[in-house]
């Protein structure tokens, strides 16, 4: 069965964004090694995404050509006038949309943010793991992790690394 992963880089604080959805102190930390901290491995073993609207029009916003050319993308979003384009689905039904796709043949399926779309697949028990890439920097405001408390849940810590720049990869499946 396919799984779906958060995989996600975050501050020591737990925001994945800054506030107004700024993301560009991901690009303001050092990385001396110019590591990709795994994300070329991961992205391979994926078919699928499924993002937040904010973080949709996030990703517009850089320009250039859409990052994620070789999956099936989703977007999750409350606009029933957004209609399906070349690189895209929208669907205002992620909890039924991530159990059909599930129950599919494929390989697993990224689930990219925000923090409401992350609480609401969490709290509904279809995240299977979760990839954290603890950045060393504290955002103090900005978007949490999981907009939303979420239910709780026993994590198993599958695999840790540590990088020179000070990056902590701490990858989990969530006992079910």
């Amino acid at each position: 069965m396919r799984k779906v992963k958060l995989y996600i880089a975050m501050s020591l604080d737990g925001k994945i964004a800054g506030p107004d959805d700024d993301v560009k102190w991901l690009e303001e930390l050092p990385n001396p090694e110019k590591s990709d901290y795994g994300y070329g491995d991961f992205y391979k073993s994926v078919d699928t995404t499924i993002m937040g609207n904010s973080t949709y029009k996030m990703i517009q916003k850089f320009g250039g050509k859409f990052p994620y050319p070789d999956t099936i993308n989703y977007v999750v979003t409350r606009d029933a006038s957004l209609k399906d384009n070349a690189d895209v689905s929208f669907t205002n039904d992620p909890v039924s949309l991530i159990s059909e796709l599930k129950s599919q043949e494929g390989a697993d399926i990224w689930l990219i943010g925000g923090g409401q779309l992350n609480s609401v697949l969490w709290n509904e028990g279809l995240v299977d793991e979760l990839h954290v890439y603890m950045m060393p920097i504290v955002l103090g405001e900005g978007i949490s992790l999981f907009e939303s408390l979420p239910k709780r849940a026993a994590l198993k810590l599958l695999h840790s690394t540590s990088y020179s720049s000070g990056v902590c990869s701490l990858i989990y499946s969530i006992k079910k």
